[in-house]
């Protein structure tokens, strides 16, 4: 017999679900080469300039040598667009091939830069650029 004391809540420790935290994954839809690389993607992206990302790219899309690089975004030229600090002018094309697995923009996470205030980063509305937030 299970004794049970205090309020039992509805759940306990549900699983992290991506959707509840951006930035988020993208599928890449084309890649151009360059001393630095503009990435593409299928849906507007919710990258910020200063946010550290990473590019996974499977076998049968070209550019092979970016597969697994990380790299900082610089600049946002379009909505589904960012512009990122790996030089890729020695790079394969990248490919458009409609293969199972997708050729995808991955968020690293926090990289421990951004404004600091004199208060440290404790200002509400500051976030780390690459860090990500929950929006469940």
């Amino acid at each position: 017999m299970t004794v049970i004391s205090g309020p039992v809540p509805p759940y306990s420790n549900p699983p992290i679900q991506p959707e509840f935290y951006k930035p988020h994954v993208f599928v890449i839809s084309d890649i151009a080469l360059g001393v630095t690389t503009t990435v593409t993607t299928l849906l507007d992206n919710d990258y910020v300039i200063g946010q550290e990302i990473r590019l996974l790219i499977p076998p049968g899309y070209g550019c092979r040598q970016l597969n697994g690089q990380t790299g900082i975004v610089l600049l946002i030229p379009a909505s589904n667009e960012v512009v990122v600090d790996i030089f890729s002018l020695n790079a394969d094309p990248f490919i458009s091939a409609s293969l199972r697995q997708k050729p995808q923009i991955v968020a690293v996470g926090d990289v421990n830069t951004g404004i600091i205030s004199s208060t440290g980063r404790v200002q509400a509305s500051t976030n780390i650029p690459g860090s990500f937030i929950n929006i469940s």
